[in-house]
């Protein structure tokens, strides 16, 4: 096992992580098949990887804390899709972390997608990921932080 970084916000903390289970922040993350063979128990949350559909979560989000979305490889924007339909269709209220290959360059559109939390690759730089989320973007494309078209703000 080896220790990632998660950060949500600006705050982070240092986490144990397996391949694919996690404790992070007393939630016991476990893969879709296992997730929904044992049921929805309390502190326990999902993993998706990219091709795993989010809508077979729906009936569970309401009791759900955590759904983890995987990025195999960071050209791989499944996931981005996935945050979207979480947050618009079904109105998930909790956390969406983004897991794998996750960089500093995909924060901000992580964060636009509904991402509120990252655990970070290996290789990256979490100081720097902290200050890049800080940063305030004066304007984005609306993709999920408006339904306002940007000249309506002019």
């Amino acid at each position: 096992m080896q220790m990632n970084n998660l950060i949500r916000g600006s705050k982070t903390t240092q986490d144990q992580n397996g391949i694919m289970r996690a404790e992070l922040q007393d939630v016991r993350l476990l893969p879709l098949k296992e997730f929904l063979e044992l049921g929805n128990k309390e502190g326990t949350g999902v993993w998706l990887d990219a091709e795993e559909a989010v809508e077979t979560l729906a009936p569970h989000l309401d009791s759900t804390p955590v759904v983890a979305l995987n990025f195999s490889s960071f050209s791989d924007g499944r996931s981005y899709s996935s945050a979207v339909i979480l947050r618009r269709r079904y109105s998930y209220q909790g956390e969406i972390r983004a897991v794998g290959d996750v960089r500093l360059d995909q924060l901000e559109q992580m964060s636009r997608c509904g991402f509120d939390s990252y655990e970070l690759a290996g290789d990256q730089d979490r100081d720097k990921a902290i200050k890049f989320l800080e940063k305030n973007f004066s304007y984005s494309y609306p993709a999920t932080v408006t339904e306002m078209p940007l000249f309506a703000d002019r």
